[in-house]
């Protein structure tokens, strides 16, 4: 079986669905994703990036040739994509191709963690044993390093800025403190700032310590088995906490 698998969304969406994504391993497998998260699809026969593909002109305009032919290249396809687009749906219902449209999101107030949210949906598809822990593989070597992410996509979601300078005056006692950012968080000196998301997995893999806000990045460092402190405020952990056997959650506010 030749199955494609389309999950867009940020690192964390991602993260959360890799073992759902996993259940769905077929004789192919496929993922169309965002093109920051390319790299971090490591299991897949082929990854692409949702805009290199021409998908979201589906339904539009007129897509790009030899789309709709490599869609009939598939036995299944299973989308993420789409879900909330009435017209999307109905454009490749009407050229015969086999979609199966998930939710994206698990609904408010939601009780389920958002991993098992997902591997439920894929359980109708797919039977596959899994332990709803993801995880991203990085051969690297331990290092002596605590790393501190003080963002997220939300400002909303993020401990004061001040709180994590006195934490790291702290922890600096015990073992060298790095900073890390990404390319859209805000100036700060001296921050770590990789753009390649795997290679900023291996890097986080290598530390002591991670710690950080309710964050893609501090789902990154969780699947590559780092030992996480992820402090979350407004968001629920029952839901989008990282998961792992060393990750700690804290809550403020």
């Amino acid at each position: 079986m030749r199955r494609l698998v389309i999950r867009p969304g940020a690192i964390g969406d991602l993260i959360v669905s890799l073992p759902a994504i996993e259940c769905l391993a077929a004789d192919w497998l496929e993922v169309w994703t965002a093109p920051h998260n390319v790299p971090l699809v490591r299991f897949a026969a082929q990854v692409r990036a949702i805009p290199s593909t021409g998908l979201d002109l589906l339904g539009v305009t007129e897509p790009p040739a030899g789309l709709i032919e490599a869609l009939r290249n598939f036995d299944s396809i299973v989308s993420w994509y789409g879900a909330n687009r009435p017209q999307f749906r109905e454009t490749v219902s009407a050229l015969g191709l086999p979609f199966i449209f998930l939710p994206a999101l698990p609904d408010d107030g939601a009780e389920l963690h958002a991993t098992d949210f997902y591997l439920q949906q894929v359980r109708g598809i797919a039977a596959c044993p899994s332990d709803g822990i993801p995880r991203i593989e990085c051969a690297v070597e331990p290092a002596d390093y605590a790393v501190i992410h003080p963002f997220s996509a939300s400002p909303r979601k993020n401990w004061p800025l001040e709180k994590y300078r006195a934490l790291a005056e702290k922890l600096q006692r015990a073992m060298p403190v790095q900073w890390c950012a990404g390319e859209d968080d805000p100036p700060l000196p001296d921050a770590v700032r990789i753009n390649d998301l795997y290679e900023l997995a291996c890097w986080l893999a290598r530390a002591r310590l991670y710690i950080g806000n309710d964050s893609g990045i501090t789902h990154l460092a969780a699947a590559v088995r780092t030992p996480v402190l992820a402090l979350f405020g407004p968001t629920d952990p029952a839901v989008w906490a990282p998961r792992g056997p060393h990750v700690r959650v804290g809550r403020w506010g």
